[in-house]
């Protein structure tokens, strides 16, 4: 059932060659061939703008009231790309095997070839845009570190490289909007994938302010609508982030591959209380400066700035000297975790560790006496001198946490701990990015392909603008080739009548449960199961035990919700009740999946798989493929496998010690 349509020949030429040996479609046929895109983050932005570029006829469709308020502006660090301005020893091909390494060995070697090679290009096309990515003095583009490597090959803009990226794509989708060539539908949300004769030919989509439902046809449908991490309630996620769009292409065929792969970033402001709904994310590029540590002595109540440095643990430092502060986010997640776990938590929950700058300040403001040419610089000076290269490195995230917090991280340490961030699982894809429908194309983080069981800080960006500025139009144009006789299908057609009814039957039945609950009390409570169960670690006890609760969650959900308002009228509570439906679809399939992994691998730890040392421990004989699952019928699916084959790189027990 799954053909990746990897191209033959050595990894490094395979994209070269599919490029040069791929259908195309003429200029004037473009014309007679509309695409629907849905999502306008920056893979469904730029994809769209591509799209328009090329001649195609866009639909493009985002449940925002602007492609702007997209989930992508609140990226913060950077982007990589394999430019070597550093001269420090990066390669394409060191950006990808950081890359394979960095998800465990659990990724699709040609798909992270790909991104590898095409990361180069997306510098010089943002920065052509006019991305504001930070210089060097004499001008270059400047660049920092980020965790899993040991080189500096991150772009950035302050710390809000997402929102610079993402206005720079906007502006190129409204080019397309003002020429004619997209015609963009804000505050729809698609409900449903409309196939005819087993290929994807539209969507059903709900005005969000009318409430009424909408037919659309496509010759083909890029699906980039993001990731699921709010299955888990908590995460650093926009709260309107949903699966819904993937998880209706996935109960129409299309399989879902590695669910089960989410990311706990190791660098977000801890949990205060049970009324929190959303969790926030201070950028990975702050451990590329600031150093992790906890009190030597368990329960040490003591303030940061009472502790002694000779009663501090730098616990990354002392376990990976290699990488130190700057070791990937799965493994930094799960040793803040054991640290607190073992009773060296800080804060009043003990549930945090520091972030400390304190030693970066001395050694930029160092730095600045030393430009001037001066000596015996009174400390004070060094440090205010210091402070202010911070402020201009970070400073906007320096300010978000003291807002949030009440504290000032450059006079005392931020309290930092894991969250749910990312995830790597999605649709399976083959290497032309088409899912097991026909017709149906996910892009960006709604796919599975590049990152395997762990993402690399600031690679998400680097897909999801590979993925629509450089990929898709040329994999689009080798299946639309063969469509060029194919006419429009007019909405009346029976099965865009038939998705419609579904899409409608099942509001209507959400609409007349009329129970007691809300819907925000179950995604509270799914979001626990979740992540007690299935979060940063795993036991196979804990996921059979989270599958019945899930499964009866489901049961009281479609007894119980209420959800007022009425159908045909903006209803925010309507959305959320769909998309609750599908997270709870969701995280039982996400359990199952755990479970049948019987290995440690990236962001799935089971914690019967772990080396003495506490590491994660893989099982390349039995479990070196993606999980790509099939839905068959309630609570049942079909386990379809896609064997990893790596011609290239050596898969081995990671180390960044």
């Amino acid at each position: 059932m799954l053909d990746a349509k990897i191209p033959s020949g050595p990894l490094d030429n395979k994209w070269t060659d599919y490029k040069g040996h791929c259908k195309l479609v003429n200029p004037a046929n473009k014309r007679k061939l509309e695409v629907i895109v849905v999502g306008t983050g920056l893979a469904g932005a730029s994809a769209a703008a591509s799209l328009g570029e090329l001649g195609y006829k866009v639909k493009a469709f985002c449940f925002q009231d602007s492609p702007r308020r997209a989930h992508s502006i609140a990226a913060q660090g950077g982007i990589n790309a394999a430019k070597n301005y550093q001269n420090d020893g990066d390669s394409v091909f060191r950006l990808f095997y950081d890359t394979i390494k960095g998800g465990d060995y659990r990724a699709r070697e040609a798909n992270v070839h790909r991104l590898a090679e095409v990361s180069g290009n997306i510098i010089d096309q943002c920065v052509a845009q006019g991305v504001p990515f930070a210089r060097e003095y004499g001008g270059l583009l400047s660049n920092r570190s980020f965790g899993g490597t040991q080189v500096q090959r991150t772009f950035y803009a302050a710390g809000q490289t997402g929102q610079q990226l993402l206005i720079g794509a906007y502006q190129a989708l409204e080019r397309q909007v003002a020429l004619g060539n997209v015609t963009m539908y804000t505050r729809h949300e698609m409900l449903e994938v409309v196939k005819i004769d087993g290929k994807a030919r539209g969507i059903i989509a709900r005005d969000l302010v009318k409430g009424n439902l909408e037919r659309h046809f496509g010759h083909a449908v890029l699906l980039c609508t993001g990731g699921y991490g709010n299955v888990f309630y908590l995460s650093t996620n926009a709260m309107g982030s949903n699966v819904t769009a993937a998880w209706k292409a996935h109960k129409q065929g299309a399989t879902f591959a590695n669910p089960c792969f989410t990311q706990i970033h190791p660098t977000c402001i801890p949990v205060s209380g049970d009324h929190q709904s959303k969790l926030t994310l201070m950028s990975e590029s702050l451990r590329n400066d600031g150093r992790i540590w906890v009190p030597k002595v368990k329960g040490d109540n003591r303030k940061a700035v009472d502790i002694p440095e000779e009663e501090r643990d730098y616990y990354l430092e002392r376990r990976y000297p290699a990488f130190g502060n700057l070791v990937p986010r799965d493994v930094a997640s799960r040793a803040a975790k054991e640290r607190c776990d073992a009773g060296h938590g800080v804060g009043t929950s003990k549930q945090a560790v520091y972030l400390d700058y304190a030693d970066a300040i001395v050694r930029y403001g160092k730095i600045e006496a030393g430009k001037e040419g001066r000596s015996n610089v009174p400390m004070e000076e060094i440090i205010a001198m210091g402070k202010q290269v911070v402020k201009e490195k970070y400073g906007n995230l320096f300010d978000m946490y003291e807002k949030i917090t009440g504290e000032n991280p450059y006079e005392v340490p931020m309290r930092i701990y894991p969250a749910v961030h990312y995830t790597m699982g999605g649709l399976w894809v083959d290497y032309e990015l088409q899912t097991t429908v026909p017709g149906l194309y996910a892009l960006g983080e709604a796919n599975f392909s590049d990152h395997g069981a762990n993402r690399l800080g600031a690679s998400a960006l680097m897909q999801g603008l590979a993925d629509g500025y450089f990929v898709i139009p040329y994999t689009l144009g080798n299946s639309l080739a063969d469509e060029i006789y194919s006419k429009a299908v007019e909405t009346s057609h029976p099965a865009f009548e038939t998705a419609e009814k579904a899409v409608s039957d099942r509001i209507n039945l959400l609409m007349n449960i009329k129970g007691k609950q809300t819907v925000e009390s179950f995604h509270k409570r799914l979001g626990k199961i979740i992540w007690d169960k299935c979060g940063m670690a795993r036991t196979k006890e804990g996921l059979e035990q989270a599958i019945k609760e899930v499964q009866a969650l489901k049961k009281e959900f479609w007894s119980d919700v209420r959800i007022p308002g009425s159908i045909n009228e903006m209803n925010p509570e309507l959305d959320k009740a769909n998309r609750v439906a599908d997270f709870i679809e969701l995280g039982e399939l996400m359990c199952v999946d755990a479970l049948n992994r019987n290995e440690s691998c990236g962001g799935h730890f089971r914690e019967e798989y772990q080396t003495p040392e506490g590491e994660a421990l893989r099982d390349d004989a039995n479990y070196m493929y993606v999980a790509a699952w099939e839905y068959k019928a309630e609570h049942e699916w079909n386990l379809h496998k896609e064997p990893l084959i790596y011609d290239v790189v050596k898969p081995s027990q990671r180390s960044y010690k």
